[in-house]
């Protein structure tokens, strides 16, 4: 079996120290400079990583510190991608996002000089230097582009929304390329549409942008197929399926059954990290599509949204339960999803994290032993 993902492993983000929070305000308002931005954030990702090892993980990621929002800083620093400011925000249960949203400005493409390859170069020169974990980097699907695109927001050289697509695919095959080339070897995409597959109030939105909901799930994963045919043998790339986290709310409800046959046995990521903290998340019935081999499911079992510590006996029981109907040697154990999607973070302490992440690693320590 491949040693990624990791028995214990992590979603991707991390509560923002103060000194962040401060800082991004400072530079905001035009108080700090962009430099002395970075080496507030440089400092506190060297802090992370280390507290990423001391939790026990073999793996480490910069806690997504230098972005604002999980998805957004990544698309809108794609050439031909911006964010633009809407009447409406994303609708969380209670709550809304600032008002954002995507726009097609022209031809999509991936450049050398996207500052994220820049992001990973420090995680992975940090770690070589002090911890030697494995560096994790994420970045959003494709397919959260495709299904958060609404009308009127696609110029020339498209005309169609499905028109978007071979460029897209294009700009995602050159960015894994890039960051193999940066040195990394385990790649996320950050994914909230199939979880929105799952839910009919959420394909029901989708219809009103325009989009085609019959047969997506296939379309989806023929779409990343492409992206993911001939990647480095060596380059583990995984998926995180996302039902909304904002503030410890969510968005989307329903069982992975609709999905889970497109997702895990047809589309070829080497790991899911698949969300199952509530009963919103369905039964572990889906898991039976998860081919015998290399892949992996990764249970989110440890919800990120409360700080709340689960019950030990608890979590392996529902493990066990997961084995059911996936071999146990194809399981691992992590958050249900980051501790900090966008800047604004869950309503949880950053202590009361990191004993969810102890708990995670002896958890698996025990099961996987």
């Amino acid at each position: 079996m491949p040693d990624k993902p990791y028995r214990a492993d992590i979603v991707g983000s991390f509560l923002r120290p103060t000194a962040i929070t401060e800082a991004r305000h400072d530079h905001a308002t035009g108080d700090l400079s962009t430099q002395a931005l970075r080496a507030v954030e440089d400092d506190a990702i060297a802090d992370l990583v280390q507290k990423q090892k001391d939790a026990g993980l073999q793996v480490a990621t910069d806690g997504e510190f230098r972005r604002s929002w999980w998805h957004f800083d990544y698309f809108g620093l794609l050439d031909g991608v911006e964010i633009v400011e809407l009447d409406h925000g994303i609708q969380f249960q209670g709550v809304q996002t600032k008002p954002r949203g995507i726009e097609i400005s022209g031809p999509i493409r991936f450049s050398d000089s996207h500052p994220f390859l820049a992001h990973f170069r420090y995680l992975k020169d940090l770690l070589a230097r002090t911890t030697g974990a494995t560096p994790k980097f994420s970045i959003p699907a494709p397919t959260v582009l495709d299904f958060r695109l609404e009308p009127g927001h696609l110029a020339a050289p498209y005309e169609h929304r499905d028109d978007i697509v071979d460029d897209l695919v294009q700009a995602y095959r050159d960015a894994l390329q890039a960051f193999y080339d940066a040195g990394c070897r385990y790649l996320q995409f950050d994914d909230t549409a199939w979880a929105y597959l799952c839910s009919d109030v959420e394909l029901a939105k989708a219809r009103d942008r325009g989009i085609e909901t019959d047969g997506i799930a296939a379309r989806y994963s023929t779409m990343l197929n492409r992206i993911l045919d001939g990647k480095p043998d060596d380059l583990t790339v995984t998926t995180h399926v996302c039902r909304g986290n904002f503030r410890s709310t969510w968005i989307s409800s329903g069982g992975y059954e609709p999905v889970a046959e497109a997702l895990l046995a047809d589309t070829a990521y080497d790991g899911y990290f698949l969300e199952y903290d509530s009963e919103r998340a369905g039964g572990f019935e889906p898991l039976r599509f998860l081919p015998e081999g290399d892949k992996r499911v990764v249970l989110g079992l440890i919800t990120s949204k409360s700080g709340d510590l689960e019950e030990v006996g608890a979590v392996e029981k529902r493990i066990d339960e997961a084995a059911a109907f996936a071999p146990l040697d194809q399981l691992a154990l992590s958050p249900q999803c980051g501790f900090a999607s966008t800047e604004e973070g869950n309503v949880l302490t950053e202590e009361q994290q990191w004993a969810k992440i102890r708990e995670i690693v002896a958890i698996a320590d025990e099961v996987w032993a």
